[in-house]
């Protein structure tokens, strides 16, 4: 279990880097970029930021490619918004957790939609 201060840290960051990333990544050719969890290492020298981007293959490929194309950028940002005496080096993982989650999701209503309709119930004797 991470200590107090290492989980204040990682939500602080988490907010910091989805207000940078809103604000200067465009939503329309890179999908909308979303910050599930951001891992810190204990010494704060660096930081593994998973994130979510909804919209097409294509929009996710792009903006996957912005984030790392830009992220020593959106590290100064984030380095002058949040004071740590280390800003912390930022690595992107595309995190397919929520797809995964959607996927099963549409599985088990499938699942509902052909089941018997007509399930018998145990009765009372």
């Amino acid at each position: 279990m991470p200590s107090l201060r290492l989980q204040r840290v990682r939500e602080l960051l988490k907010r910091e880097i989805g207000e940078v990333i809103r604000r200067e990544i465009p939503v329309g050719e890179s999908g909308l970029i979303t910050v599930n969890e951001v891992g810190v290492s204990s010494d704060l020298h660096s930081a593994t930021v998973f994130i979510g981007i909804l919209g097409t293959d294509q929009q996710k490929k792009k903006g996957f490619a912005q984030l790392n194309h830009h992220r020593k950028r959106i590290q100064g940002l984030v380095g002058q918004a949040v004071i740590l005496k280390y800003t912390p080096t930022l690595r992107f993982v595309l995190d397919e957790s929520i797809a995964e989650g959607n996927k099963v999701l549409q599985i088990i209503d499938e699942l509902e939609k052909s089941g018997p309709n007509n399930e018998t119930t145990p009765e009372n004797h």
